[in-house]
């Protein structure tokens, strides 16, 4: 079951990217397509939410948005480098106008002391503009974690709009 404080940021989400002509790619590992589903709950979401990538795996990353396996096997898949790959092989496989990724570790295990538990890095990429990240460390269970992980993907997507 979705929130209904997702619901509600989803559809102001789709109604300003509307407004603009905005599309939307999400290429999404540790939230497992939960974005896209937040934003495709909302009647009229296809105007705005162009596709989404689920690149759980690392083969995924790299066989479907086309993330090197040198940068995975360099920084890991979980870094601002591999959210920020992510991004932008999600924009160019798709005719968005931009695209966000995220990739992290939800837990309840699979942390490290370097990567811990709610660490979750963001990726936004715009057309004709340099690809941003972010990197945040979220608390709260796994269920938790890959919400507040949705919201600040739309947080962020809101930003840019």
């Amino acid at each position: 079951m979705i929130p209904d404080n997702l619901l509600l940021e989803a559809e102001t989400l789709l109604v300003a990217c509307r407004a603009k002509g905005i599309m939307v790619a999400t290429a999404e590992s540790c939230t497992g397509g939960l974005i896209a589903a937040v934003l495709t709950a909302i009647a009229g979401a296809p105007d705005v939410v162009e596709r989404g990538f689920i690149v759980y795996s690392n083969e995924a990353k790299n066989e479907l948005i086309g993330v090197p396996m040198p940068l995975i096997r360099t920084h890991g898949a979980v870094s601002e480098e591999v959210a920020r790959a992510m991004a932008e092989g999600a924009l160019v496989r798709s005719r968005a106008t931009l695209a966000v990724s995220v990739t992290g570790i939800s837990g309840p295990g699979g942390g490290s002391d370097g990567k811990p538990v709610g660490l979750v890095c963001f990726g936004l990429a715009w057309r004709g503009q340099a690809v941003v990240s972010e990197r945040h460390i979220l608390t709260g269970d796994r269920a938790g974690i890959r919400a507040a992980t949705v919201a600040r993907a739309f947080e962020m997507i809101r930003e840019r709009v």
